[in-house]
């Protein structure tokens, strides 16, 4: 356990020395946000169509997508991690006397900690002063801010979990690039990322809520907000749980798989 809390510490104070990068991205973060509140205003103020999420709700919504970006961002992989796998310098890795799959997992999640803490609190700091209904609104009860912790920990490891699987698809390919752009595609769409899933039809949501990627960014900020009732929220926090443990269950033996065919070649 100790030498991966060491991988985790390095990798996190490494990721916390590009405060500039961060005070970029906390820039677009901001303004994106803006201009996603304003679109959809647009069709509020529409009045034409029974929206699922009230205003107030939908731009809560917004400003924690914003906020936690680095934490849920679906397009974000280690390049180190892949360039191990196809330059062949696996080797060196498989040397150390850790588990592989533990040692990658623990990187990933301490390069994302250390972008969200640099961004998350500038961002929640700026729109907590924003006017309502523009700003991000306090949690729906205290009950709900507890499980969006925990629900919001949960997502983010479940994100991990099967971001793992893409690293490990490179042990089967020539290129990882396709599969990458695919996932990130079908990650995009199906989590909530681009349009949170309530604004979906009614008869395809209980399948985006089923699948992992409904367990990520979607379940904790739906909490937050109040769109989930605490025995929704309950089993959605459930669902997060089977997930991760499936997701974790089967990289594992994939990647035992993987190790056990791969070959470098070179010297």
């Amino acid at each position: 356990m100790k030498q991966y809390l060491s991988f985790f510490r390095i990798r996190f104070a490494a990721g916390l020395q590009y405060r500039t990068a961060a005070w970029a991205g906390i820039s677009t973060q901001f303004f994106w946000g803006i201009m996603n509140i304003l679109m959809y205003q647009a069709f509020y103020r529409s009045g034409q169509n029974a929206f699922p999420m009230r205003f107030e709700q939908l731009t809560s919504y917004i400003w924690l997508q914003q906020a936690f970006l680095a934490m849920f961002m679906t397009w974000f992989y280690d390049n180190e991690i892949f360039g191990h796998i196809t330059g062949g310098s696996i080797a060196y890795e498989l040397c150390r006397p850790c588990d592989l799959y533990t040692m990658w997992y623990v990187k990933n999640m301490a390069t994302r900690l250390s972008r969200v803490v640099l961004r998350c609190f500038p961002i929640l700091a700026v729109v907590a002063l924003l006017p309502a209904p523009y700003g991000i609104s306090l949690p729906a009860s205290p009950e709900a801010f507890l499980m969006f912790l925990l629900s919001m920990l949960l997502g983010f490891l479940v994100l991990v979990a099967f971001n793992m699987l893409v690293y490990i698809s490179a042990f089967y390919t020539i290129s990882p690039m396709g599969i990458r752009i695919l996932v990130t595609s079908v990650l995009e769409f199906l989590c909530g990322a681009v349009i949170p899933i309530p604004f979906f039809p009614e008869w395809l949501q209980p399948v985006m809520y089923a699948l992992p990627f409904g367990s990520m960014q979607n379940t904790p900020f739906l909490i937050y907000v109040g769109h989930l009732s605490p025995a929704e929220g309950l089993g959605a926090i459930g669902l997060q749980l089977a997930w991760l443990l499936a997701l974790v269950l089967v990289g594992k033996a994939i990647m035992r798989n993987a190790l056990r065919k791969v070959v470098v070649q070179g010297g």
